[in-house]
């Protein structure tokens, strides 16, 4: 048996030295109300992450991006997605990162809001100042899917990280990325409680909108003495719709400097998802769904006792960068999860590029059963059973 075949055994993950790390920084936070202390780790996981400071801090906004996006796919690659482009400006060797702490939920709630007329602050009785939403005014001229069609909702939801940088033994606020997620489909209903409507939004009216919506955003974060001349960049996210089972992407990103109260260029983001196998896929990158289709055929060959095999291919400036597999499986017994896993994890070596990172999430109604994770140039791939 190959030496990276035992590491499928719980047994050999759970023994092993620990290693030991640094002793971690205890530095202050200096904010203008208060210096608290604060401990950022020494251990970092890799480059491609940022320390957290330490005690964490949750976002003013924590959970509604839950509310606001379409779904789990969403939410996850909305703030995974955003921290990829802080690294454009806020490298991770010289950054630590805390959640948002500058947008309160109800400035974020505002901001969602449509835009309203002087007779609509009348009858929904909001006074003129909390007039802020970044949505455009739905005037209610002719039917309700022209409505719809001429006004939908571009903004689902506004997300701010924090970007901490070290001075000594005190860290400031050093930068704050925005992400703004905007919706590929409006969703409307006709009456209340009835049937849930679609409007399709084009992408390059969502772009045009995102950032027109972005220079608005810029120059209210400026109007905070809290935030002055911080380093801002604000980026746009199109999510997918409600049915989608792939993550929607970044598309593009700006940043302000020196306290300018403007973006600078737009810079494209080239970030895409495809679900594998899709015909979409199929056209678009035949040789790598072959490589996941070979792959799947032997896991149906060998054990069929298997529910499905999807892939999630993530690729940035058109390289095949990252692939996760879920494969639900219907097995009995503790030697038949190892061995299904042993079996899976010859396949990821067989069929995969060297140069893809490779996660296979093994699953049955009972809940996760296996983790198989191959880095690029692993000649041993992290196999553990739960």
């Amino acid at each position: 048996m190959k030496k990276w075949l035992a590491v499928a055994l719980a047994t050999v993950l759970l023994s092993g030295c620990v290693p030991t790390f640094q002793k971690n920084d205890e530095v202050v936070q200096d904010t203008k109300d208060q210096k608290e202390k604060s401990i950022i780790p020494n251990y970092q996981i890799s480059d491609s992450y940022y320390r957290t400071i330490i005690e964490f801090q949750p976002s003013k906004t924590r959970g509604m991006v839950v509310s606001n996006l379409n779904s789990k796919y969403d939410i996850d690659e909305f703030e995974t997605g955003l921290m990829r482009v802080a690294k454009e400006n806020f490298p991770t060797d010289k950054y630590v990162f805390q959640e948002g702490q500058k947008l309160s939920k109800e400035t974020v709630s505002k901001w969602l809001r449509r835009k309203y007329t002087a007779a609509q602050l009348k009858t929904l009785n909001i006074k003129e100042e909390d007039n802020i939403g970044l949505n455009p005014v739905n005037n209610e001229e002719g039917t309700i899917e022209e409505q719809n069609a001429k006004s939908p909702i571009y903004l689902a939801h506004v997300l701010e990280h924090d970007y901490l940088i070290k001075n000594d033994n005190t860290v400031k606020l050093g930068g704050i990325v925005i992400g703004l997620a905007l919706n590929s489909v409006h969703y409307y209903q006709k009456e209340k409680y009835g049937a849930t409507f679609e409007q399709d939004i084009p992408h390059d009216k969502l772009a045009a909108e995102g950032k027109k919506m972005a220079e608005e955003i810029i120059k209210r974060l400026r109007s905070d003495k809290e935030i002055g001349d911080v380093p801002i960049t604000i980026a746009l996210f199109e999510q997918k719709n409600k049915n989608a089972v792939i993550p929607g992407n970044f598309f593009a990103y700006a940043h302000s400097n020196n306290g300018s109260t403007t973006l600078g260029d737009w810079k494209a983001i080239d970030e895409k998802y495809y679900l594998f196998p899709s015909t979409k896929a199929e056209t678009d990158h035949r040789d790598d769904v072959a490589y996941f289709m070979r792959f799947k055929d032997d896991v149906e060959k060998y054990f069929p006792n298997y529910n499905g095999v999807i892939g999630h291919a993530f690729y940035k400036d058109g390289q095949f960068i990252k692939l996760t597999i879920d494969i639900t499986i219907q097995l009995y017994g503790q030697a038949e999860i190892i061995a299904f896993t042993q079996w899976a994890t010859s396949l990821v070596m067989d069929h995969f590029p060297d140069h893809i990172k490779v996660d296979v999430n093994i699953t049955s109604i009972n809940g996760a059963e296996a983790l198989i994770v191959k880095n690029p140039g692993d000649k041993e791939p992290f196999v553990h059973i739960y």
